[in-house]
């Protein structure tokens, strides 16, 4: 009589994890240039935001612009890390999607709508990326 252990592994979750460190990824790099994109607005085109009379963090447009064209750049060099499977960019996917959330909430009366969108894709990308357990599979 042979014993055999039973097989651990898990094609469906294998898959299932692939699928969500791709969608993560693909998100993470969505976020990114549509970071970037609203960054290059507010540097080329102050006209398409709101500026509102009194607010505490308020800073010139084309700083915000700077702001959220560097945190663009930075989510794509993460999204392209993530897509890879490193661990690095796993961590550095989750910082940076929080900053990036912090950095629309601030920037909210300026562009309210696009910033809402940004936050909302930024908690979706630290979701996937944090419920995503490579040692599962």
């Amino acid at each position: 009589m042979q014993m055999t252990t039973p097989e651990t592994r898990h094609p469906v979750r294998q898959g299932i994890a692939a699928g969500t460190s791709i969608g993560a990824a693909i998100l993470l790099l969505t976020v990114g240039v549509l970071q970037i994109l609203e960054g290059i607005s507010a540097v080329v085109d102050d006209e398409l935001f709101v500026v509102g009379a009194e607010y505490v963090y308020q800073f010139d447009i084309s700083t915000w612009g700077w702001i959220h064209i560097v945190l663009g750049v930075i989510l794509v060099i993460c999204a392209i890390g993530l897509m890879t499977g490193s661990t690095w960019g796993r961590v550095a996917a989750i910082v940076i999607a929080a900053l990036a959330i912090i950095a629309n909430f601030l920037s909210l009366p300026y562009y309210p709508y696009w910033s809402i969108l940004i936050i909302a894709l930024s908690i979706v990308v630290i979701w996937a990326v944090s419920t995503w357990r490579t040692d599962e599979y």
